[in-house]
């Protein structure tokens, strides 16, 4: 099947009134507009399931460039912050080479602002389409870890009350179990690096994201070397941000008004 590239503005956007108050969505998209970043569609006839694009995505996705795949000439509003926070961190990170923690910062940003939308969603807009995906699938990570329906609820009620610091407390989460996971020798020094993030707030989410595909991904490609001066820098600089979307938004979208 032959793929094309396409820009965003080719592409019907699925679900976006649900996000009509989220201003930062919003320049997201413009971000990948002005950008002329593309998306790889199949060529027009084509036909692709949605279990063969997320096979193509998860597997061969690639750090330093954007090949984001698509069944079709569409895209859920969700995906496309997805793919900006991932595009806005090759840019400020990247570099042909990316260190795997410059993975780790963009696949943590990215799922974080997933949490982020939940929080600002869920009173405005309960019927969005992601809403119907992303909160079931939460639900069933948060059960398997052993989190039951009533604490759940208040987890909720707790990323609605502080979208924000939601998205902080998760992506810092997310970064700190990737750089724990990366260097592990065995499966039990894997296990023990899981079980010292046992105590922190989103722990019981954390399967729910796709921890295996990032850390096998950056074993795979990235330099030998974890450490990365810049990411660093960054990580420290959002984990004492008050606002730390705020932070991102003025770094790397100036202009922008949330």
């Amino acid at each position: 099947m032959k793929l094309i590239a396409q820009p965003l503005s080719a592409l019907t956007i699925e679900d976006e009134p649900s996000f009509r108050h989220v201003g930062l969505y919003h320049d997201l998209k413009r971000a990948l507009v002005s950008d002329g970043f593309r998306f790889l569609v199949p060529a027009e006839g084509g036909v692709m399931s949605w279990n063969r694009a997320l096979f193509l995505n998860l597997t061969f996705w690639d750090a330093a460039a954007p090949n984001d795949v698509l069944a079709g000439p569409t895209i859920a509003a969700d995906v496309v912050a997805h793919a900006a926070w991932h595009h806005l961190t090759r840019r400020a990170v990247g570099g042909d080479k990316p260190s795997a923690e410059a993975m780790f910062l963009g696949e943590s940003i990215a799922s974080a602002f997933d949490l982020y939308l939940v929080g600002r969603l869920l009173g405005h807009a309960p019927d969005s389409t992601f809403l119907e995906t992303q909160v079931p699938a939460m639900a069933d990570a948060a059960e398997d870890a052993g989190l039951d329906a009533e604490a759940f609820e208040a987890l909720l009620e707790e990323i609605t009350d502080a979208p924000e610091r939601a998205f902080e407390d998760l992506r810092a989460l997310l970064f700190d179990a990737c750089v724990a996971l990366f260097p592990a020798g065995s499966v039990e020094a894997a296990a023990a690096a899981l079980d010292s993030l046992e105590g922190r707030r989103f722990a019981p989410l954390l399967h729910h994201y796709e921890l295996s595909n990032w850390v096998l991904f950056a074993r795979a490609h990235a330099p030998a070397d974890l450490a990365d001066a810049g990411v660093r820098a960054i990580d420290q600089a959002l984990r004492r941000a008050a606002d730390p979307l705020d932070w991102l938004e003025k770094t790397w979208l100036p202009g922008a008004s949330r």
